[in-house]
């Protein structure tokens, strides 16, 4: 079955489905793209990988492998039992947990020309490592101004609510979910897609080389395809709360009332 959501499915976003939502989804664009941009170009999936600490919130929403730096795994839990006992004037000690050395892979595509194997167009999907504050935000804007002074162009899909959107200026339509389509001829102008939880997902395109060229992609399309091939209807339970952060009063009027008639 469908999802019940025109467009994006909030229920995607909660750390439990988004790791494997998020890799379908970056698969499931390249398979399209494929097709459409033969003969001159061809689509590469791409790794972006950074090393970082893991705090509590590191392992949430991370959408690739991660991998502890150097560190055997512990297969079972001891505890000091064999210590000297406590005595008058003596503490107890507690139990912490120390931020470890963690590998962080990210994956991204890249539109590359046939021949010369230039770099062309960037998407990017982003993650909850990419908005949340800390490295993984510092190293992807740092990645993001990097592509905006080159001469390739930037697809960036933020189907996450939560967190601050990426920098941008000019934005005034209320949004929860954003396709930014920067062409490299154009900027610093760039052109911002924007819906809100009850409209499907907007098409867009990707630029190619000629200034007039590009594909379009219907990602509305290919949202429900992976959301049937993963069989994510058998997997959410809809009478579950909806994942932070919360909409508004009439938003969730609206989608309660969408679940029930579902």
């Amino acid at each position: 079955m469908p999802s019940p959501f025109p467009g994006m499915d909030p229920y995607l976003e909660q750390p439990t489905f988004w790791s494997s939502f998020h890799s379908r989804l970056i698969v499931a664009l390249a398979d399209t793209l494929a097709p459409q941009l033969r003969p001159h170009y061809f689509i590469e999936v791409e790794t972006r990988t950074y090393n970082d600490t893991s705090d509590g919130e590191l392992l949430v929403g991370i959408p690739d492998a991660v991998v502890l730096a150097g560190i055997a795994p512990s297969h079972s839990k001891t505890t000091d039992s064999t210590s000297t006992p406590t005595t008058a004037g003596q503490f107890q000690p507690q139990i912490v947990t120390l931020p470890m050395p963690v590998e962080i892979k990210e994956r991204y595509l890249e539109v590359r020309e046939v021949g010369s194997n230039a770099v062309i167009a960037v998407i990017e999907v982003l993650s909850p490592k990419n908005k949340r504050k800390g490295k993984g935000r510092r190293v992807y804007e740092e990645k993001r101004q990097t592509i905006l002074s080159s001469a390739s162009h930037l697809i960036e899909i933020d189907l996450l609510r939560g967190e601050s959107p990426m920098p941008m200026q000019g934005a005034v339509q209320p949004a929860h979910y954003r396709i930014l389509v920067s062409r490299a001829e154009q900027r610093p102008q760039a052109k911002l897609y924007a819906a809100t939880i009850r409209e499907p997902l907007p098409e867009f395109p990707v630029p190619l080389k000629a200034d007039t060229e590009s594909v379009l992609v219907n990602l509305q399309a290919i949202l429900a395809g992976v959301y049937e091939r993963a069989s994510y209807d058998l997997r959410i339970d809809y009478s579950q709360p909806l994942p932070p952060p919360s909409f508004s009063d009439p938003d969730k009027d609206w989608i309660a009332a969408l679940i029930k008639s579902a």
